[in-house]
């Protein structure tokens, strides 16, 4: 039996083994806490039985194997396809700022890390609109650009604050319907058209607002915060589902957690 070489190893090999350990860590991120990582799991140990048996020359089970997971490819791209959009959307963003996030996560980048976010007053403005139950749905940027549904409203170029959050949502102010966007902490955009979610395990409490939050989550990587015009209860969606938390000051901790980079 040959000893493996270490000498024999070149760059070119790390770099290899560096990519692909890339692309699983994302592939991961994308899929995790979603319905998806359980089928994800299931592929990579039919991928594993498939070539333990190649290698013990298991011929007719190892051509059944690799016969299913051929075809099975086409069914995977349906199966990923919101997976693979926020893919796409990552690597072609064309946000600056995004790639500085992106970067930041590797340790690529050496910075104290933080958010310019003022989480505080998106929250008091949340907690002050449900209280006069003030219909509302704020969309954060974060990696993936949102360029595609800013287009659909009213650009701006606001500053987050309480007051002029509030101000937006008024219901008789000509900007309360629809969306806004806010990058960093600016406010981009104003009655901005979400995509609306058609996923059917969504309560039937839940109105436009919350499937339109549910829709820009599960098409990007952006998180959203929507205030119910029927009874002011304040929710929180991420990676297209309801995040749950105890109380305002756990909300501010869950939002301030996930904007930080």
């Amino acid at each position: 039996m040959e000893l493996l070489d270490f000498t024999q190893i070149k760059i070119i090999d790390i770099i290899d083994v560096v990519l692909v350990a890339f692309l699983m860590y994302y592939i991961y991120r994308l899929v995790k806490g979603t319905v998806a990582i359980n089928i994800f799991v299931g592929i990579v140990i039919l991928y594993g039985i498939w070539k333990l048996t190649e290698l013990l020359e298991m011929e007719l089970f190892s051509k059944i194997l690799g016969g299913f997971l051929g075809v099975g490819m086409f069914a995977l791209i349906v199966v990923f396809q919101q997976e693979i959009r926020k893919f796409l959307l990552m690597l072609g963003s064309t946000n600056f700022g995004a790639r500085r996030k992106f970067l930041k996560q590797f340790k690529l980048l050496s910075s104290e890390s933080g958010t310019i976010t003022n989480v505080k007053e998106i929250i008091e403005a949340c907690k002050k609109m449900s209280t006069t139950n003030t219909g509302a749905i704020i969309v954060l940027q974060r990696n993936n650009s949102l360029d595609f549904v800013k287009n659909t409203g009213d650009e701006m170029r606001l500053e987050v604050n309480q007051p002029i959050i509030e101000s937006i949502f008024y219901k008789n102010s000509p900007l309360h319907d629809g969306a806004i966007i806010i990058e960093e902490n600016v406010i981009t955009a104003t009655r901005v058209i979400l995509p609306v979610s058609n996923d059917r395990s969504i309560p039937l409490r839940f109105g436009l607002r919350h499937r339109a939050g549910v829709g820009i989550t599960e098409k990007t990587d952006a998180v959203c915060l929507v205030v119910s015009e029927e009874n002011g209860q304040i929710s929180y969606l991420r990676d297209g589902d309801f995040v749950l938390f105890e109380n305002v000051d756990d909300l501010k901790k869950q939002l301030e957690k996930d904007l930080t980079y």
